[in-house]
Protein backbone atom coordinates (compact mmCIF):
# COMPACT_ATOMS: atom_id res chain seq x y z
CA UNK A 1 0.00 0.00 0.00
CA UNK A 2 1.48 3.82 -0.76
CA UNK A 3 1.09 6.51 1.08
CA UNK A 4 -1.09 8.32 -1.71
CA UNK A 5 -3.97 6.02 -1.35
CA UNK A 6 -4.69 6.18 2.24
CA UNK A 7 -6.71 9.14 3.15
CA UNK A 8 -8.55 9.59 6.36
CA UNK A 9 -9.78 13.31 6.51
CA UNK A 10 -11.01 15.02 4.08
CA UNK A 11 -12.81 18.35 3.68
CA UNK A 12 -15.57 19.19 0.93
CA UNK A 13 -17.31 21.81 -0.10
CA UNK A 14 -20.97 21.16 -0.90
CA UNK A 15 -23.66 23.42 -2.53
CA UNK A 16 -27.58 22.42 -2.80
CA UNK A 17 -29.59 23.74 -5.63
CA UNK A 18 -31.65 26.44 -5.42
CA UNK A 19 -35.98 25.94 -6.06
CA UNK A 20 -37.70 27.12 -9.42
CA UNK A 21 -39.51 29.93 -9.69
CA UNK A 22 -43.26 29.98 -9.65
CA UNK A 23 -45.40 30.89 -13.25
CA UNK A 24 -47.55 34.04 -13.41
CA UNK A 25 -49.31 33.35 -16.35
CA UNK A 26 -52.89 33.63 -17.35
CA UNK A 27 -55.05 31.66 -18.66
CA UNK A 28 -56.42 32.78 -22.27
CA UNK A 29 -59.11 31.51 -24.85
CA UNK A 30 -60.98 32.08 -27.23
CA UNK A 31 -64.54 31.42 -26.11
CA UNK A 32 -63.56 31.97 -22.65
CA UNK A 33 -63.69 35.34 -21.46
CA UNK A 34 -61.84 35.81 -17.92
CA UNK A 35 -59.74 32.71 -17.89
CA UNK A 36 -57.71 33.43 -14.58
CA UNK A 37 -54.30 32.67 -13.78
CA UNK A 38 -53.00 29.18 -13.95
CA UNK A 39 -49.70 29.44 -13.73
CA UNK A 40 -47.62 26.25 -12.08
CA UNK A 41 -44.91 25.85 -9.50
CA UNK A 42 -41.35 25.75 -9.31
CA UNK A 43 -39.49 22.48 -9.15
CA UNK A 44 -37.53 21.90 -5.64
CA UNK A 45 -33.79 21.76 -6.24
CA UNK A 46 -31.22 19.39 -5.59
CA UNK A 47 -30.19 17.92 -2.06
CA UNK A 48 -26.50 16.55 -1.15
CA UNK A 49 -27.14 12.89 0.34
CA UNK A 50 -24.31 11.11 1.74
CA UNK A 51 -24.87 7.50 1.53
CA UNK A 52 -23.25 4.02 3.15
CA UNK A 53 -21.13 1.87 0.53
CA UNK A 54 -19.17 -1.26 2.49
CA UNK A 55 -17.30 -1.49 -0.34
CA UNK A 56 -15.21 1.29 0.13
CA UNK A 57 -12.24 1.58 2.53
CA UNK A 58 -11.01 4.83 2.93
CA UNK A 59 -12.40 8.23 1.35
CA UNK A 60 -9.65 8.63 -1.48
CA UNK A 61 -12.36 9.56 -4.26
CA UNK A 62 -12.73 12.66 -2.46
CA UNK A 63 -8.76 13.86 -2.93
CA UNK A 64 -9.06 15.14 -5.99
CA UNK A 65 -12.20 16.05 -6.41
CA UNK A 66 -13.37 18.54 -3.59
CA UNK A 67 -16.43 20.61 -5.06
CA UNK A 68 -19.82 18.97 -5.32
CA UNK A 69 -22.91 21.00 -6.41
CA UNK A 70 -26.93 19.74 -7.08
CA UNK A 71 -29.22 20.73 -10.04
CA UNK A 72 -31.10 23.87 -9.51
CA UNK A 73 -35.12 23.33 -9.80
CA UNK A 74 -36.68 24.26 -13.04
CA UNK A 75 -39.44 27.20 -13.31
CA UNK A 76 -43.10 26.44 -13.32
CA UNK A 77 -44.81 26.92 -16.53
CA UNK A 78 -48.23 27.68 -17.85
CA UNK A 79 -51.44 25.49 -17.74
CA UNK A 80 -50.39 24.30 -13.55
CA UNK A 81 -47.10 22.62 -14.95
CA UNK A 82 -44.49 22.39 -12.10
CA UNK A 83 -40.86 22.67 -12.83
CA UNK A 84 -38.96 19.71 -12.76
CA UNK A 85 -36.95 18.56 -9.51
CA UNK A 86 -33.01 19.59 -9.77
CA UNK A 87 -30.34 16.48 -9.62
CA UNK A 88 -29.47 15.09 -6.22
CA UNK A 89 -26.05 14.77 -5.31
CA UNK A 90 -25.02 11.20 -4.19
CA UNK A 91 -21.18 10.83 -1.85
CA UNK A 92 -20.59 7.89 -1.14
CA UNK A 93 -18.75 7.06 1.70
CA UNK A 94 -17.26 4.25 3.81
CA UNK A 95 -19.26 2.67 6.90
CA UNK A 96 -17.44 4.80 10.37
CA UNK A 97 -18.05 8.44 8.55
CA UNK A 98 -18.63 11.03 10.83
CA UNK A 99 -19.87 14.08 9.17
CA UNK A 100 -18.82 17.31 10.54
CA UNK A 101 -19.70 20.81 10.44
CA UNK A 102 -16.24 22.96 9.79
CA UNK A 103 -17.75 25.85 10.94
CA UNK A 104 -18.52 24.53 14.65
CA UNK A 105 -16.68 21.33 15.09
CA UNK A 106 -20.10 20.14 15.67
CA UNK A 107 -20.81 16.46 14.51
CA UNK A 108 -23.66 15.90 12.46
CA UNK A 109 -23.74 12.31 11.83
CA UNK A 110 -22.18 9.42 11.45
CA UNK A 111 -22.85 6.12 8.75
CA UNK A 112 -22.90 2.85 10.15
CA UNK A 113 -24.46 0.60 7.99
CA UNK A 114 -24.50 -0.42 3.92
CA UNK A 115 -27.24 2.07 2.12
CA UNK A 116 -27.64 4.48 4.79
CA UNK A 117 -28.24 7.59 3.35
CA UNK A 118 -28.61 11.07 5.07
CA UNK A 119 -28.91 14.46 3.60
CA UNK A 120 -26.27 16.85 4.54
CA UNK A 121 -27.89 19.49 2.60
CA UNK A 122 -31.66 20.42 1.51
CA UNK A 123 -32.43 21.66 -1.70
CA UNK A 124 -34.67 25.11 -1.73
CA UNK A 125 -38.45 24.88 -2.32
CA UNK A 126 -39.77 25.62 -5.19
CA UNK A 127 -41.86 29.12 -5.70
CA UNK A 128 -45.39 29.13 -5.96
CA UNK A 129 -47.72 29.75 -9.19
CA UNK A 130 -50.27 32.54 -9.46
CA UNK A 131 -53.09 29.87 -9.75
CA UNK A 132 -52.03 29.23 -5.68
CA UNK A 133 -53.71 32.84 -4.85
CA UNK A 134 -57.10 33.32 -6.82
CA UNK A 135 -59.80 33.76 -4.59
CA UNK A 136 -63.24 34.47 -5.79
CA UNK A 137 -62.90 38.33 -4.89
CA UNK A 138 -59.20 38.08 -6.54
CA UNK A 139 -59.66 36.50 -9.90
CA UNK A 140 -57.49 38.49 -11.94
CA UNK A 141 -53.70 37.61 -10.21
Amino acid sequence: MTEGNFVDYVKVHLASGNGGKGSMHLHREKYIAKGGPDGGDGGRGGHVIVRGNQNLWTPVNFKFKKHFKAGHGEHGGKSRSTGADGADVYLEVPLGTVVKNPDTDEVLFEITEHGEEKIVLEGGMGGLGNWHFKTSTNRDT
